[in-house]
């Protein structure tokens, strides 16, 4: 569970640095499919993943609003404070938590999830890049060194 965390994590900062190649404007350009645009897309990722965890640690459901994360910067900056309460989670996991109840859901499945929810949109932030004529961020899984 933590190694695909970690993954998505690495992606998603590998994401960040992709998107400096980019305008303000071409970032959110309205898209076809996903949320709407390159920056709202991201702040959707980690406004999903939080809320999850948050939720699964018992503290009350929140959500971010695009409108106040515009620009790249303020958007990693909130990737950042959302991480430290979601890595902790993830850190703390236990195979008992697996069949836990949330809901009509297990912890299993939720974190499970929250796992495939981000790469399901790293995905489409992968035909837009290509769409742009550019390379997306890779996707394997091996030779990140998170095996360890």
């Amino acid at each position: 569970m933590e190694m695909l965390f970690k993954y998505n994590w690495q992606v998603r900062e590998e994401w960040f640095q992709w998107c400096n190649q980019l305008s303000h404007e071409e970032l959110a350009k309205p898209r076809t499919g996903g949320v709407g645009s390159i920056l709202h897309t991201l702040v959707h990722i980690i406004d999903a993943e939080q809320s999850w965890i948050n939720g699964l640690n018992g503290k009350p459901e929140y959500h971010y609003d695009y409108k106040n994360y515009q620009t790249l910067d303020e958007i990693i900056q909130l990737s950042e404070q959302c991480h430290c309460d979601v890595n902790e989670f993830v850190e703390a996991w236990t195979s008992e938590l697996e069949s836990k109840k949330f809901y009509e859901f297990t912890y299993g499945e939720v974190m499970r999830h929250v796992i495939a929810h981000e790469i399901h949109h790293i995905g489409q932030l992968s035909i837009w890049a290509r769409e742009l004529g550019k390379k997306p961020v890779s996707a394997n899984l091996i030779r990140r060194g998170l095996a360890t």
